[in-house]
């Protein structure tokens, strides 16, 4: 499978995101948005009309994650916006196979949000409604903190489940991922990586999202789980 990076706008500069967001175009493969609405977490960043007015400057898709209450009710806008993929987190929402399928209804990838601390064989069943799963490597809520090596072994039982279903089910990780760590994600069965502060924080943000491809496909191409393929779920 190959390997994604989507470098997020949380550690960007908000007052220029247009030029953050180009200074990646060229290197990554989406643009991740994390939309927190102080409830859910505990921290307010950007909703719904910056998404919109980001989205008619961003060459790269929109890979939109919502850590807010009630993603049941406004998810499928931002699907309906243009955004490439939306991902609601499983502890939020109360119909999430609904919910789901209204996101991929309007075009974009849907995708489930799972915390650290949840695990994820409650939700096996709904593995199939999604599109992607995204396992949070750090608490929900603030960019720039230390990853949670105690979800690498939730990582290989979702691969492994996500094996068992034969489908192209991608699984993201999102938190604390950089040069030392994305390996480890790559080689517990990752294959999309959101990267912040190692993107942003460095001098040369396009640079820096080819150093993490570059780990991450080492990685993947010794991981045993990336020798059992499935083909490609259209999205």
């Amino acid at each position: 499978m190959a390997v994604q990076i989507s470098p997020s706008i949380l550690s960007a500069d908000f007052a220029r995101l247009a030029d953050e967001a180009k200074a990646v175009e060229e290197t990554a493969d989406w643009l991740h948005v994390d939309v927190m609405d102080n409830h859910f977490v505990p921290n307010l960043t950007l909703g719904l009309p910056v998404v919109q007015a980001l989205l008619k400057h961003a060459a790269l898709p929109i890979d939109c994650h919502l850590m807010i209450e009630d993603p049941d009710r406004h998810a499928p806008a931002y699907a309906e916006a243009g955004a490439g993929s939306v991902t609601i987190h499983a502890e939020a929402a109360k119909a999430p196979v609904r919910t789901l399928r209204a996101i991929r209804a309007a075009g974009a990838r849907a995708g489930l949000g799972i915390n650290p601390g949840t695990a994820i064989e409650p939700y096996e069943d709904l593995l199939d409604e999604a599109d992607m799963v995204l396992l949070m490597t750090v608490e929900p809520g603030f960019g720039g903190q230390h990853f949670l090596d105690i979800v690498l072994p939730k990582l290989r039982r979702a691969r492994s489940q996500v094996a068992g279903l034969g489908a192209a089910i991608w699984l993201q990780v999102d938190g604390g991922v950089d040069l030392e760590t994305i390996e480890r994600c790559a080689e517990a069965g990752a294959d999309v990586f959101v990267a912040g502060s190692a993107v942003y924080h460095s001098d040369d943000p396009a640079r820096a999202v080819q150093a993490l491809r570059a780990q991450a496909e080492h990685a993947t191409t010794h991981a045993a789980w990336a020798n059992h393929t499935t083909p490609g779920r259209p999205g």
